[in-house]
């Protein structure tokens, strides 16, 4: 009996299984055709199946290929041409012709940071300078990021109505704005002596081929709150410490250059420049900050015969005035550091010393209740300007200054704590209201932080528990918990987020340091004459709140932190070490970059809850003390003519956002928190009041500021 084949398929077994009697008993010769012709038709069908196959991959094959394919934008042939192009246009932006000569000399300089022995041939530059500066007299002056077409105008135009100086000006910048310089002469660091680590193209060449010794130096020590050691970085002196943060990119230059038109400089005009990193104590206690600035007050008022008008951007508005702005009462003990106002070895000041020395002091985008941003960087080391980054500027931030990274500077720059949210839920809103929110809004800006999801399940009620949104006490108690020790006693020994309504209790705050950042729990000064003029941009979409994403588990070490903090991995004498799963205990959080949604309100993008404000600052900080707070006597106890306490419009303080979009930092009338300084609104309010005209400043509210100020809870 013959064998037979096995069918190839199920349903052949099934068709041949009907005939098994015929194969067994059938005829042979008939069942070998029989199975014959089975093969052919079984060998067809799976001819016709393998060439249906072999389509399909094909096409499939051909999908891919045109999925994977690069357009052409992303290809070599117009990356290497363009990005010639954007090198030479970079070039005639930030390039000046002074800095062509001076090209052999970094050369040299950096040759010998890498310890590379090569003799260089002499060259001679001066022409390449000379063509290089007729180049760049060709560019129209609106594309370039240092000039815009509106120098010194509204110093001309004051100037034609016969104004002149007539106060002395301090200026005060804001955080990170002004230049620190390296002054260590240990081995490591001496390659940088005196040169800028921050601010200037110096820093860039630090961060991107000496980064390790640049973090060390510009980290300060957690315990101590001072440089690490073998580091010493200063801030940088004079006027162009904060003129411009490097080539091309101006800061206080345009107010400077038009104040010089009406007759200021270096004689009547002062910049205090700060390190922005140290606490107001460490400010003191180290730089001897304030005593210095309280003499450079007294000096100017001396010569010139008239009180200050002293003027501050941002963080310095809230901090550094702060500790002059106390009702320092008179006393004869001087033993304690804090009372240096009033101290003789310190120029023997008292509690109406600012009555006699400040003529007006302009708060510009000054963040008196905080920042939600600087919540944010403090937990995760992200904000808005991080996760808005496309994906190609996201891998260079990450490769050369990763969120870790961030992290570690953050919490060990003592001074940007003052940036912390300060009123609690008072100020910033409950779980489902806040001030700020819009009566359409389908999520509440009183959640700062809020979770869409968990990147793990969550397995138990604790995780749950500590996923639910979070109120701004519920996130500062949050952050605390995620932190090292030494991060937690910094801000417990230096600063307070509450709000105080006793006046009494108000009262022993000014011998409180830790509480003359927040101006909820301070009083105003015994100054009844000073003006108070509140300047700051809106219109501007500013984060306001967010969405977080939390995994008890990392998972991916790229996109959250992998390791523990230096201060949290090692221990110390006086400090309790963190339990060894303090990672897995607390799991990972990071902003939900993944979510967006602008058609609701407010506007999600990128994780990030959207409101008003001036880009960095939301308009409820900036503003609600100003058009409220300060209005009751318990702040203000010396009744300063809320007259003064100005918040204006248009042309003048309240500055709406109408940026000029073909102009690289907004032009005339852009209100961004640092742009700002550039505007002509800004430059006229600050002129008006140093040429003695600041009475022609009115007071004109045009935002929502006062509907928001309302309904915060001040008794």
């Amino acid at each position: 009996m013959p064998l037979f084949k096995r069918p190839k398929t199920w349903s052949e077994q099934r068709d041949t299984s009907t005939t098994s009697s015929e194969h067994e008993y059938g005829d042979p010769g008939s069942q070998q055709e029989v199975d014959t012709d089975q093969e052919r038709q079984n060998l067809r069908a799976a001819q016709e199946e393998a060439a249906r196959q072999a389509m399909l991959y094909d096409a499939q094959v051909h999908e891919l290929k045109k999925r994977s394919q690069r357009r052409f934008i992303f290809k070599a042939r117009f990356l290497f041409p363009f990005g010639i192009l954007l090198g030479v246009l970079l070039g005639f932006i930030l390039i000046q012709p002074h800095d062509i000569q001076d090209m052999q000399a970094h050369l040299l300089l950096l040759m010998q940071d890498y310890d590379i022995s090569l003799r260089l041939p002499e060259f001679d530059f001066s022409p390449v300078a000379v063509e290089w500066g007729r180049l760049r007299s060709n560019i129209p002056e609106v594309w370039k990021l240092n000039n815009d077409g509106r120098e010194f105008q509204v110093g001309e135009a004051m100037k034609a109505r016969g104004l002149t100086a007539q106060y002395p000006v301090v200026v005060v910048p804001g955080i990170i704005s002004t230049s620190l310089v390296s002054w260590s002469t240990a081995p490591e660091y001496r390659p940088f002596f005196r040169e800028k680590v921050w601010g200037g193209f110096n820093m860039l060449s630090q961060v991107v081929f000496n980064r390790e010794r640049w973090m060390t130096a510009m980290m300060l020590d957690p315990d101590t709150g001072l440089d690490s050691p073998g580091a010493k970085v200063r801030a940088a002196e004079g006027i162009n410490a904060a003129s411009s943060f490097m080539t091309g990119y101006w800061i206080w230059a345009k107010i400077i250059e038009n104040l010089a038109v009406v007759g200021y400089d270096t004689n009547n005009l002062y910049l205090a420049a700060y390190d922005w990193r140290l606490s107001m104590w460490n400010l003191e206690e180290r730089d001897g900050y304030f005593s210095r600035l309280k003499v450079t007050i007294e000096g100017l008022k001396k010569r010139q015969g008239k009180k200050v008008v002293l003027t501050a951007h941002s963080l310095g508005a809230t901090v550094r005035e702060r500790s002059l702005f106390c009702n320092w009462p008179v006393h004869s003990r001087c033993n304690t550091s804090f009372k240096w106002v009033e101290c003789p070895e310190y120029g023997g000041g008292g509690s109406d010393w600012v009555e006699n020395h400040i003529e007006t002091f302009i708060s510009i985008g000054g963040p008196y209740l905080g920042t939600a941003k600087a919540m944010t960087a403090f937990l995760s080391g992200e904000m808005r300007d991080t996760v808005d980054m496309n994906p190609a500027g996201a891998y260079v931030l990450e490769r050369f200054f990763s969120r870790t990274e961030r992290q570690q500077l953050f919490r060990s720059w003592a001074g940007s704590a003052s940036m912390w949210v300060k009123g609690g839920d008072t100020v910033w809103g409950n779980e489902t209201s806040a001030p700020d929110d819009d009566l359409e809004a389908s999520h509440s800006h009183g959640s700062l932080i809020s979770f869409r999801r968990d990147l793990l399940a969550a397995h138990s009620t604790g995780v749950a528990e500590q996923t639910k949104n979070m109120t701004a006490e519920m996130v500062g108690s949050w952050i605390l918990e995620r932190t090292p020790d030494s991060f937690q006693k910094m801000l417990s020994t230096n600063y307070s987020f509450g709000i105080e309504r006793d006046e009494q209790a108000l009262a022993a705050n000014d011998f409180d340091p830790r509480k003359w950042s927040n101006p909820l729990e301070i009083r105003l000064p015994n100054a009844p004459s000073m003006k108070f003029v509140c300047v700051y941009g809106h219109g501007k979409e500013t984060e306001r709140s967010y969405w977080y994403a939390h995994a008890e588990q990392v998972p991916n070490a790229s996109l959250v932190d992998t390791e523990l903090p230096k201060e949290a991995r090692s221990a110390s004498d006086d400090a309790l070490r963190p339990p060894l799963d303090y990672i897995t205990r607390f799991g990972m959080s990071w902003i939900d970059a993944e979510h967006t949604n602008e058609q609701l309100s407010p506007k999600v993008r990128n994780g990030v809850n959207l409101g008003e404000g001036d880009g960095t600052v939301s308009l409820l900080s900036m503003g609600a003390m100003c058009v409220e707070g300060w209005k009751r006597p318990r702040w203000n106890p010396a009744r300063i003519n809320c007259d003064h306490c100005r918040v204006v419009t248009e042309r003048h303080g309240q500055l709406p956002h109408r940026p000029v979009f073909n102009i690289p930092r907004g032009g005339a009338n852009t209100s961004d928190h640092v742009d700002v300084l550039g505007s002509t609104g800004l430059n006229e309010i600050i002129l008006k009041v140093a040429t003695g005209v600041g009475d022609e400043i009115e007071e004109r509210v045009v935002s929502r500021i006062r509907e928001y100020a309302g309904q915060i809870q001040w008794d």
